[in-house]
């Protein structure tokens, strides 16, 4: 299996209860059950308050690397990755597990 994290860091100025970043969660939140190829998902906001910690995460898992591919390119998903681009960055690591 391949588990997919990415964390995010919401924007110098970015609240977490502003409605774009509000829009954002529920967009990825919506993801799993619409997209077939999660077979896990988490995402939740971080609660650490340690300067170095990134604001939000999704953990999710695939069977394999053709799964993963499929869920980057599905509509829903990139719909989500376009409201997410307006407020923050993120990092990305794909691992086997």
């Amino acid at each position: 299996m391949i588990r997919h994290l990415v964390l995010f860091k919401l924007n110098e100025g970015v609240r977490r209860d502003d409605p774009t970043v509000v829009e954002g969660v529920e967009a990825f939140r919506a993801l799993e059950g619409k997209i077939p190829e999660i077979r896990f998902w988490e995402c939740a906001w971080n609660i650490s308050d340690r300067p170095i910690a990134y604001d939000f995460a999704i953990n999710p898992a695939f069977d394999d690397a053709e799964a993963l591919r499929r869920y980057v390119e599905h509509p829903d998903h990139q719909a989500g990755v376009g409201l997410w681009r307006e407020f923050a960055t993120w990092v990305i690591a794909d691992y086997e597990f």
